[in-house]
């Protein structure tokens, strides 16, 4: 309990702090966030919205947290970002807890650090979408079942099932069936390859699936009765067209996932082959002797199958493999804990020293690549924050080093999670310097300015976000993009409309503001008389009205 409540009040530290320095990134934290606005404004918490146009791609019990962080604190980044964060160290409190019960105290604390500290865990704890919370209920899920089986038959044992059924049914209603399916895949693996046909019989699956459908049915049957249209869109269209086809553009190679684990977990990856041999079973007939971390393992295979087989890939997908990697790293690691020349382990700090030098000259030099496809005008605006990051991966890596050389492994840990943490600390203090396509500096002037009957116009895209700052809906011309379904069954023509309609509004009586891209906007001026009168601009867009104030000039 003591080591529980520790990591919870230094891992809700860790994962809250600076929560709130920056704008909501575009377009996914955007999209997050005005769902479950418009429902607390409109009292409509079935039916999903998005600028007023039904949006059934994902399920709605993120939403409604996130309805509830609005309706109690506001629209303030922090709060908004607080839910993925309670996630995160959930997830992290979770592994330690299951860590201690089947392989030590030692084991879950070193597993919760792991996991906390990895890269795309961290990263994800910060942003709002979908992907930490339904891991996390995943994960707390399949804990619950692998340790719920290692108790009698019993009171017990039916609670920690009774729990993965519960969670199971949360993950549905967070990110859809592979809140099901991923659980099922894994424990059915394992019990075939274990052989163990009866644990089917003391698994409580009537009571279960019971449990299951009472919490995971309800919201699926009310909104499909309210919406007709919901049942195809939804499970054909987001379900099985999204995992077998190309249809949403999302397309990459099977082997996307290999760096993205590599990257995602560092620093921590330098023990990962190691920690797999360790807990591998060497032979057939050892298995059962192994049968935990043969779960953890197959749970990352799997997953990593499910994935990378998928013609829809996206980095945050494979999120759920790091709970067990970082229980089987965890694992290796603890049994070298007191010592000064356990298997592997040298090697892998050895690993990690040459890893951060390379990164640390890697971020040194970045700057000058023109070749990158990233943005080298964002790593430029970093300034100083790039020396110190390049300093805490040189000096950090080199220290965990000699620390597993000369003092133990017990310090290079204490050395290499410190170097983790300052690292991605810094990370997140410098991310306000790189450009997330806000539009949060324009947004919040104009809306400062607006009046009841004023009408704010996206022309030609979309922008996430400025509907979050200016707590209205706006109109849309010329755009459908990912609203383009809800489109079609029913009435948006008020505020989804075309070119032609648009340029009618524009020349009328009322006031109205057009927020649109640089480059559109250099074109549209090329076509006089029509008024345009600039107001403000960001790197990417500008903003413009059809009526000029004292204040206001025509370009």
């Amino acid at each position: 309990m003591r080591d529980l409540i520790l990591l919870a009040i230094l891992g809700g530290i860790f994962f809250t702090i600076m929560l709130g320095n920056r704008p909501l990134s575009v377009p996914d934290e955007g999209r997050y966030v005005e769902i479950p606005r418009e429902m607390v404004v409109s009292g409509d918490y079935l039916t999903p919205r998005l600028n007023g146009v039904k949006y059934f791609e994902k399920p709605v019990l993120f939403y409604w947290l996130e309805a509830f962080s609005i309706k109690l604190f506001g629209l303030h980044e922090f709060t908004l970002r607080l839910w993925p964060a309670l996630f995160a160290l959930f997830g992290c409190l979770a592994v330690a807890v299951a860590g201690a019960r089947l392989f030590g105290r030692m084991t879950g604390v070193l597993a919760a650090v792991i996991l906390g500290t990895g890269l795309l865990y961290y990263a994800m704890s910060r942003a709002i979408i979908l992907d930490m919370p339904v891991t996390v209920l995943i994960s707390a899920a399949l804990l619950s079942f692998l340790v719920g089986t290692h108790e009698s038959p019993g009171l017990k044992r039916r609670l920690y099932l009774w729990f993965f059924y519960a969670l199971c049914a949360g993950a549905v209603l967070t990110k859809g069936l592979i809140g099901i399916l991923i659980p099922g895949m894994i424990i059915g693996a394992w019990i075939l390859l274990l052989g163990d046909w009866r644990m089917l019989k003391t698994l409580y699956l009537p009571s279960g699936i019971v449990l299951f459908f009472l919490l995971a049915a309800p919201w699926h049957i009310l909104v499909s009765q309210a919406n007709p249209e919901f049942f195809n869109f939804y499970f054909i269209h987001e379900h099985f067209m999204r995992y077998l086809t190309k249809v949403h553009g999302r397309y990459q190679p099977f082997w996307f996932f290999i760096p993205i684990i590599l990257l995602g977990l560092f620093p921590w990856t330098v023990f990962l082959a190691q920690a797999v041999k360790y807990n591998f079973p060497s032979t057939w007939q050892d298995r059962h002797e192994h049968r935990d971390g043969l779960f953890l393992m197959l749970w990352a295979g799997l997953v990593f199958l499910f994935f990378s087989v998928s013609d829809s890939k996206l980095i945050p997908y494979i999120l759920p493999v790091f709970p067990p990697l970082a229980l089987l790293i965890g694992r290796y690691l603890a049994a070298s804990w007191d010592s000064r020349d356990f298997p592997g382990v040298r090697i892998g700090y050895l690993i990690f020293m040459i890893v951060s030098l390379l990164l640390a000259v890697g971020l040194l030099f970045l700057p000058y690549y023109a070749s990158f496809s990233i943005d080298v005008g964002d790593m430029k605006k970093l300034g100083e924050w790039r020396i110190f990051l390049v300093v805490t991966l040189a000096v950090g890596g080199i220290i965990s080093w000699y620390c597993a050389a000369q003092k133990g492994f017990r310090w290079a840990f204490i050395a290499m999670t410190a170097t983790a943490m300052i690292f991605l600390l810094q990370v997140n203090a410098a991310a306000p310097l790189v450009d997330m396509k806000s539009v949060k500096t324009i947004a919040l002037p104009l809306k400062a300015k607006l009046k009841p009957g004023d009408e704010i116009v996206s022309y030609q895209t979309y922008y996430q976000d400025l509907p979050v700052y200016l707590e209205r809906r706006i109109t849309i011309v010329d755009w459908t993009g990912e609203l383009e379904f809800g489109t079609t069954v029913e009435d948006t023509s008020q505020w989804m409309i075309n070119n032609a309609v648009f340029w009618k509004r524009w020349q009328g009586n009322s006031r109205m503001y057009m927020m649109t891209k640089i480059e559109t906007y250099r074109d549209l001026k090329k076509n006089p008389p029509i008024p345009l009168f600039l107001l403000d601009q960001n790197q990417r867009n500008v903003l413009v009205t059809n009526k000029a104030s004292k204040n206001e000039e025509k370009p």
